[in-house]
């Protein structure tokens, strides 16, 4: 059974929000939930994290695909034929394919931080200073959850730009860590099963869904021109760069964020 978590009326246009790579709902905050007024907003743990399934470090007992159609799953368990799907980073990639393979459950597409093209050669790769700094990190004692906690606070912080809300973000890992059953396998099975994953870039053209691409301006895991090339590939697709802003979902975007999605779920 997957958790799920809901805010807002069944009644109203369902919103399905997917989390990034190893992230439980909780990095989708309430407060940003309550901020999308008049929609029907449905978060969930993925595999490995929270309250969801979870499986031995490094031996994922699923594919990268068996988490695409776990968002099937999530819209069946709450009785939702259809949803506006928002996807960041490896979620954006888990929207892309829902709305490619499934279109029928999908009515629009918002995706955050993320690429299509990832290990494509007329892409940019990882910048340098980020490759550098997640060379410094140590893996933690994964049985020690401050230890896990400074290690995702530390790995959050490579990814974003000045200035880091470490408070913030502190809150957020606890509240992740306290909740998973086990944070080793949330931060290493999901990454085991991206190298099988299908390349479906080709396949953007077919995304007939109205779409919107938000992609930071200084995003060091997926530089700008990932996002941009998703605006250019996906048939009307629509990009808003986020200024000043790296592989995150900082307080201080919210604003802008949930007036887009707003206006295109209305």
């Amino acid at each position: 059974m997957i958790a799920t978590s809901t805010h807002g009326s069944p009644t109203d246009p369902a919103v399905l929000l997917i989390g990034g790579s190893g992230s439980s709902m909780d990095w989708w905050e309430p407060d940003f939930c309550a901020r999308l007024t008049g929609r029907y907003v449905i978060r969930y743990d993925h595999r490995d994290t929270g309250e969801s399934p979870s499986y031995p470090p490094g031996r994922p007992g699923y594919t990268g695909y068996d988490l695409v159609t776990d968002a099937l799953t999530v819209l069946d368990q709450l009785g939702v034929a259809a949803a506006h799907v928002v996807g960041i980073s490896m979620g954006g990639a888990l929207a892309q394919l829902l709305a490619l393979d499934h279109p029928t459950r999908v009515l629009s597409l918002t995706a955050i931080s993320t690429s299509a093209g990832a290990g494509d050669p007329d892409l940019p790769a990882m910048t340098p200073e980020a490759k550098a700094a997640f060379a410094t990190l140590s893996e933690p004692d994964w049985t020690d959850d401050t230890a896990v906690i400074a290690y995702l606070v530390d790995v959050q912080r490579v990814m974003s730009v000045e200035p880091f809300d470490e408070a913030e973000t502190r809150a957020i890992a606890t509240r992740a860590v306290t909740r998973t059953k086990n944070n080793e396998s949330s931060h290493k099975n999901h990454h085991a099963t991206e190298g099988a994953a299908t390349p479906w870039r080709h396949r953007l053209p077919e995304i007939t869904v109205p779409t919107l691409i938000l992609h930071g301006d200084e995003d060091p895991l997926f530089p700008l021109p990932h996002g941009e090339a998703l605006a250019r590939e996906i048939p009307g697709a629509r990009l808003v760069v986020l200024p000043h802003t790296g592989h995150e979902f900082p307080r201080r975007n919210w604003p802008l964020v949930v007036r887009e999605i707003l206006a295109l779920t209305s």
